[in-house]
């Protein structure tokens, strides 16, 4: 169907720009005083049901806790000021949040989304929202193919800038002005940066979700997800299915994620200069293939990095690819002694994995090489520690691993010996 017989729809209104910064506001948003008590940090709220004055008439804004709880609101309200949204939803992981979204879609409805996408989205994508009647298409070079592959069902363009694992970035305004002439939203994954580096709703995007188990939380002890948003339409509709579905958080789980967000722009630029200085390592190493890391001036997308990124931070996650294989790159995970070999990110503590074999091994081989996710990929998350001391323990793991092997082949066969 030709795009101008879509219906375009317009970008809703940002919540108004805030008087304050963002350490300020991570400080402060959704964080009120205690009314009875004047504790300065809000109460665990564990209650599952709340009284009413009469019938239909509850004494507060809560009735029931699936639907409403006040660290879950409180949360909400943080996420929203750091987003620049004027809403925003919490749900039980970043997958709840994902599912969530797709549900909201109509039977028939058609997704395109960016090829290099977290192996729980593409997992959702590919095996669970069929069920319902979503067929969703890859695209390796969305900005290019965005046009042709618009069909009269599309309803959602998928992005995540940057990508995981390869880091590929993409233009969100470019995207969300095709996608908004053909009537159809666009929803920008953001867990890889967190909203302190970069907010995708001021380059036109519909909806922002993250995975709040990663940056935002950053401490490697919650589960959760989140999506934020201008639109009035959505806020019904998500709430509804957030409630109807009730793939919601625990009330303590709210309450340590929004004292993990209060230290988020702290936490963010630390993991920032880490993973520069280790991608800068990295890259001038002999022993690697290449490396992907935005914040890198030879990055293929750095311009856009420039353009969406808080004063052009690359984050503090990278990926790399080295010589050696796949032996090579399970041998690297198991040298380092900072770098702890784990799934997820974003935490204080720095994580090394190898994709292929772990957090994108449900995606078929074929699939994964196409969009650059290779046997010998590493991931490294770095954390908030020395960034002199995780240089260092990237150097020794690839001298051990790449290195000590040729040295010890060679003895093995006769060379250097007396």
């Amino acid at each position: 169907m030709p795009l101008s017989d879509h219906a375009p729809i317009e970008t809703p209104p940002r919540a108004p720009s805030p008087a304050h910064r963002f350490g300020t506001l991570a400080v402060h948003a959704g964080s009120p005083h205690d009314q009875v008590t004047g504790a300065v940090i809000e109460p665990i709220s564990l209650s599952t049901t709340f009284a009413q004055s009469a019938v239909g008439q509850p004494v507060g804004s809560h009735e029931y806790v699936r639907s409403s709880n006040p660290n879950r609101e409180n949360f909400e309200r943080s996420i929203a000021a750091l987003e620049r949204a004027k809403y925003a939803l919490a749900f039980s992981s970043g997958s709840a949040t994902t599912a969530t979204i797709l549900q909201s879609l109509a039977a028939g409805s058609h997704v395109v989304s960016v090829s290099d996408v977290y192996g729980g989205t593409h997992r959702y994508f590919t095996k669970v929202a069929s069920a319902h009647g979503v067929r969703v298409t890859f695209t390796p070079s969305i900005e290019l193919d965005i046009e042709g592959l618009i069909k009269e069902e599309t309803k959602l363009i998928w992005i995540e800038t940057p990508s995981n694992p390869t880091l590929s970035l993409v233009d969100i305004r470019a995207v969300a002005d095709v996608a908004h002439r053909s009537g159809i939203m666009v929803v920008v994954d953001n867990t890889f940066l967190s909203p302190y580096v970069q907010n995708p709703l001021d380059h036109g995007a519909d909806i922002v979700v993250h995975s709040v188990t990663k940056y935002i939380n950053g401490h490697s002890d919650v589960l959760m997800g989140v999506a934020a948003f201008n639109s009035d339409e959505l806020l019904t509709r998500l709430k509804f299915l957030q409630n109807a579905i009730g793939a919601v958080p625990s009330a303590f789980d709210c309450w340590l994620a929004h004292r993990g967000a209060k230290t988020l722009h702290l936490r963010a630029r630390e993991a920032s200069k880490n993973g520069q200085m280790v991608a800068e390592i990295l890259e001038g190493s002999p022993h690697v293939v290449a490396v992907n890391y935005p914040g890198l001036s030879s990055h293929k997308q750095r311009k856009i990095a420039l353009k969406q990124h808080r004063d052009g931070l690359g984050g503090g996650m990278l990926s790399f690819r080295i010589k050696g294989g796949k032996e090579a790159a399970e041998r690297f995970c198991q040298a380092t002694q900072l770098f702890t070999l784990a799934e997820s990110l974003g935490g204080v503590e720095s994580l090394v994995e190898v994709p292929a074999s772990m957090t994108h091994m449900g995606i078929p081989k074929e699939q994964r090489e196409i969009a650059g996710v290779f046997d010998d990929l590493v991931r490294l998350s770095c954390g908030i520690e020395d960034g002199v001391d995780l240089v260092a323990d990237v150097r020794q793991a690839l001298e051990k691993v790449v290195v000590a092997p040729k040295i010890t082949n060679g003895l093995a066969n006769g060379n250097g010996t007396a």
